[in-house]
């Protein structure tokens, strides 16, 4: 390793020593101290790779993401069923993210139109072909539910990999936007207008209160089932992550990716979606998410 390779990684490992020293004393890297409530959640996000959006978002909520085995051949790794190797260093969710409880060997499935105060006790999140995503929830939430399930969300290199496959494509399925390969149609009818009209809300409100009617991804040509643009998938095996819904990726200070079913162009086209308008608590219809783990090596 060169001189100035290891100059690099030590300033990495130092900063991330600070940053985490300020976790835990429950401030922010300006100084500010956290909400009391907010401090006694404890860290939830992991960091482990350099990854540029989680570093500059440090906070009470994040101390490290990414995956601990990095550049380990296929061969000897794998992934639980519901996910794919993506780069032959992560595992990422096939499907758009679902959650569900098991009690007394029955399963209950949250309603993917409904917004969560939090995530209930019990509940996890799943990756599924064929279902309903979860819609109207926040980062915060969104990777409580899968912690709860053991994954995490992805950092923005991550997600980034799992939506442009080995051949880093614009698009997964390719560099030409291709017309009704993935669920980013735009209805002619905005559905948050539609939804305000058949529920009596007008006026100011339907951009604020209307942003979560359960209504909305309910109606005709709003949010698609897991998978059911079947070519909207990468050469890995993963599903959707272009259109349906933007997907949250581990970044405290707010940021989902890929965009959703009346937008994928206006904040990046296709892979390079972002949008940060938002913070980690924020939630609407057009919300949702899928979950990353690192893989496990094979005995």
């Amino acid at each position: 390793m060169t001189t100035q390779a290891t100059q690099t990684g030590a300033a990495f490992l130092v900063l991330l020593a600070v940053a985490s020293a300020a976790c835990a004393t429950g401030s922010h890297a300006g100084g500010r101290p956290s909400e009391p409530a907010r401090a006694s959640l404890g860290p939830i996000i992991e960091v482990t790779e350099p990854d540029a959006t989680v570093a500059m978002s440090l906070g009470p909520l994040v101390v490290s993401a990414g995956p601990s085995m990095l550049f380990v051949p296929a061969g000897h790794v794998r992934c639980a069923e519901d996910m794919a190797l993506v780069g032959d260093r992560v595992c990422v969710d096939k499907w758009e993210a679902t959650i569900v409880r098991v009690t007394g060997g029955k399963e209950t499935q949250w309603s993917p139109f409904d917004k969560l105060d939090e995530v209930p006790a019990g509940y996890r999140a799943v990756s599924r072909k064929g279902v309903v995503p979860q819609g109207y929830i926040s980062g915060h939430q969104a990777e409580r539910a899968c912690r709860a399930s053991g994954k995490r969300l992805c950092t923005t290199a991550e997600w980034e990999l799992g939506c442009r496959g080995p051949q880093r494509t614009q698009f997964p399925y390719g560099n030409e936007r291709q017309r009704a390969v993935c669920n980013d149609d735009i209805r002619d009818n905005h559905p948050v207008l539609e939804a305000a009209r058949l529920t009596g809300v007008s006026g100011k409100k339907v951009w604020l209160d209307g942003m979560n009617l359960s209504v909305i991804n309910q109606l005709p040509d709003t949010l698609a089932k897991t998978g059911e643009r079947s070519a909207c998938v990468t050469e890995e095996g993963v599903f959707d992550m272009v259109g349906n819904l933007h997907e949250w990726v581990a970044d405290a200070d707010g940021t989902f990716r890929g965009g959703y079913y009346m937008d994928t162009t206006k904040n990046g086209d296709g892979c390079s979606y972002r949008t940060t308008a938002h913070d980690f608590e924020y939630h609407d219809y057009s919300t949702g998410f899928r979950c990353c783990s690192d893989p496990e090596p094979i005995e």
